[in-house]
């Protein structure tokens, strides 16, 4: 499997933002760049923090059911709890795994990060298991990086 190609991604960003596009659009163009390079990333999900709360803005793949999500809550709430991103080679071993499907088989969240304030997570949902390697971790790093300065 190919890796992300976060250049890519951060370019149709980076085109977005110059179109005064608003902070939706840019989610989702996001969500959409990222599940376009198919597989590991079968759902891209773009959860926003509020409060005590994420809230999904934006996604790409299948639907889910988790709209909102409490920090501390399955491994997207976890990330920003613990303020580390989170990659999950086997959801079926997360105790407090929230199922969006019964299809996916791992998870990878990484926070968007202004300094020190997480303004929120992309979440990837693959079903096959264990496919985020360091160099994926890096590109979604990449991308959220890039959300962090456009935001």
């Amino acid at each position: 499997m190919p890796v992300l190609e976060a250049d890519r991604v951060v370019a149709a960003l980076r085109g977005t933002f110059a179109r005064d596009a608003g902070r939706v659009e840019l989610l989702r163009t996001a969500a959409e760049k990222i599940h376009a390079f198919g597989p590991p990333y079968t759902s891209v999900y773009l959860y926003m923090l509020h409060g005590g709360e994420l809230m999904l803005e934006a996604h790409a793949g299948r639907e889910t059911e988790h709209t909102r999500i409490a920090v501390g809550q399955g491994v997207c709430g976890t990330a920003v709890s613990t303020g580390t991103d989170q990659n999950v080679p086997d959801v079926t071993a997360v105790e407090n795994y929230l199922a969006c499907n019964n299809w996916t088989r791992s998870e990878l969240v990484v926070l968007i990060r202004r300094g020190p304030t997480i303004l929120g997570q992309i979440d990837v949902d693959s079903d096959h298991p264990d496919p985020f390697t360091p160099d994926e971790v890096a590109a979604v790093r990449t991308v959220a990086d890039a959300l962090a300065i456009l935001l």
